[in-house]
């Protein structure tokens, strides 16, 4: 069975089998819950319906956040996509409208798949709805790169961190978008080596992203970290796709990722008590909350 220790371990694992990482990662879930790998397959499929469900919802016009602080981003930037999607182009703005309305979906107190965290959760439904919808791939193939997804984000966890209050914003977005890029980049038929370049330049380029919620909510600059994400794991999986190497292993961008987040002051590690939260305009949206 698998240890998830080392991302060189998974890409090992998958060369000697002459198959994909998400493919081990399934054989070795299965064995692990006493399933089947149809039936952890399904479960898998049924959290990629959930990612299109909150997605959807997220988009429609009017959902504002429990809070008041934010609403409708989802929806204005789908209004942009269909109008040619800017400087970007249609299909990347629909990516970054479908990680800004699931990150709505989720400040509205909606149904998401924390991926790997709900502060991060529109940065891989944002990447795969828009492999599967505008690109037009195989649903099946979809779901099974979310297992090369959480493969990866398993590793980040046991070596580093997945959560802001431990490694700053940099665990969470900088985590999202490395899962993302390596999902990219299986679905685009990359080798396995290629998925762990797309996940170390994702880290690599938010290493010491600091965790500074307005307020203490997942907001503000929450939402739009998920929007810029998806357009990091994009640029990062097309790198890697390109032939162009990290460099720097995979392994040792995380243990680096994890060195940084530990030397991170704590008013950076999602205590609200520094970076964006400490602005002027920062503590005047928290007094409009909380009224102190």
């Amino acid at each position: 069975m698998l240890s998830y220790n080392s991302i060189k371990e998974l890409v090992d694992a998958a060369k000697a089998e002459g198959c994909r990482i998400s493919e081990i990662c399934l054989k070795d879930q299965a064995k692990k819950m006493g399933s089947t790998e149809e039936q952890v397959f399904k479960s898998m499929e049924q959290c990629f319906d959930i990612m299109c469900e909150s997605a959807e919802w997220g988009e429609q016009k009017g959902r504002k956040s429990t809070s008041g602080l934010t609403g409708d981003e989802g929806y204005l930037m789908s209004q942009y996509a269909k109008n040619g999607g800017g400087l970007m182009g249609q299909p990347m703005a629909r990516a970054v409208s479908r990680a800004l309305a699931v990150s709505n979906c989720n400040a509205a107190m909606g149904k998401i798949v924390a991926t790997p965290t709900a502060g991060s959760c529109g940065i891989l439904p944002g990447c795969l709805i828009t492999a599967y919808e505008d690109r037009h791939l195989d649903k099946k193939d979809v779901v099974m790169s979310i297992f090369t997804a959480a493969a990866f984000g398993m590793v980040v966890a046991e070596k580093a961190s997945i959560a802001g209050a431990q490694g700053g914003c940099q665990a969470e977005c900088g985590s999202a978008s490395g899962m993302a890029a390596a999902a990219l980049v299986e679905l685009m038929g990359g080798t396995p080596e290629m998925c762990a370049d797309a996940l170390a330049i994702a880290i690599a380029n938010q290493e010491g992203l600091v965790c500074d919620p307005v307020a203490g909510l997942v907001e503000i600059p929450c939402i739009k970290r998920n929007g810029s994400g998806v357009v990091i794991a994009f640029s990062s999986a097309d790198m890697a796709l390109a032939g162009i190497e990290a460099k720097i292993p995979a392994d040792e961008c995380i243990d680096a990722m994890r060195e940084v987040g530990d030397a991170m002051s704590r008013d950076l590690k999602e205590t609200a008590t520094g970076g964006l939260a400490a602005t002027p305009t920062g503590k005047r949206y928290r007094e409009m909350v909380f009224g102190a």
